[in-house]
């Protein structure tokens, strides 16, 4: 069951004026859900999207390690949700699912196999979440880190969202300058900027 831990008032969320898709949905107004890895990635993301859907942010990021560290992350999540007065959804800290996952990839190099399998299962409950709200689409804010693939990400994207009947926005976020203005948004903001992509086996 997802949590609200962050709510917009109803007269905040912006109105819907145009929407595009793979499936080429008529003009009307779209709910959105979007996966947010961290505060100061969803900001460039969320700024981007806002005048297009409704969106509902959704954190579920099991890989973060320690449990401080993903209390920290998600603390500076909902500042930016707040900042843009949408709502969001949280998961139970899920640690163990993450490592049983990865099992016996511990010391793949970043972005390799263990990568791989830690943005299907986050993108995997992503779009069950979506499916629950009713949500036409599902877009995540990971391609904006610089050393994410997006191709990587669209690609397990669409497969998780296909059998739900879900769309999945495919985007390279850190294009046009997407990341150095998340990094610009974010000192704006206050955000605190994690050193490290999120799992112990990340860490440096």
């Amino acid at each position: 069951m997802a949590h609200v831990i962050a709510r917009a008032k109803p007269e905040a969320i912006p109105c819907i004026r145009l929407l595009r898709s793979a499936r080429n949905f008529e003009v009307k107004s779209l709910r959105l859900l979007l996966h947010i890895c961290c505060g100061p990635c969803a900001t460039t993301v969320i700024k981007r999207l806002k005048d297009g859907y409704e969106i509902t942010g959704f954190f579920y990021n099991p890989n973060i390690f320690p449990e401080e560290e993903y209390q920290c992350r998600l603390e500076e999540a909902q500042k930016v949700v707040q900042n843009w007065k949408i709502n969001l959804l949280t998961r139970e800290y899920e640690h163990r699912v993450f490592l049983s996952e990865v099992r016996g990839l511990e010391n793949e190099p970043e972005g390799g196999k263990r990568c791989e399998i830690c943005f299907r299962l986050r993108l995997e409950k992503s779009a069950l979440q979506a499916k629950e709200l009713g949500c036409a689409l599902l877009a995540s804010t990971l391609t904006i880190g610089p050393n994410k693939n997006a191709e990587v990400i669209n690609r397990i994207g669409k497969e998780v969202c296909a059998p739900l009947g879900i769309d999945f926005l495919e985007a390279d976020w850190k294009k046009n300058d997407g990341f150095r203005q998340s990094v610009e948004l974010s000192r704006k903001l206050g955000l605190y900027r994690q050193h490290y992509c999120g799992c112990e086996f990340s860490i440096k």
